[in-house]
């Protein structure tokens, strides 16, 4: 049987995601619109990716 991730390995994939897909957002808002992203909008990116990231890793399991 195998073992689902640790807690502290989702949670940094997670934050990471978040991360990266935030940069992306914003980069792609700054070069089409011209202004930078709102704070509240990044935040809803960043929590919109977190929850499918989330729900992923939970469901994945290590090849070892």
């Amino acid at each position: 049987m195998a073992v689902l991730l640790p807690l502290w390995q989702r949670l940094l994939i997670t934050v990471a995601a978040m991360f990266a897909v935030s940069f992306v957002v914003s980069l792609l808002w700054s070069s089409l619109l011209g202004w930078a992203i709102p704070g509240y909008v990044s935040g809803v990116v960043g929590g919109v990716t977190a929850l499918p990231v989330w729900e992923f890793l939970k469901r994945i399991r290590p090849s070892h």
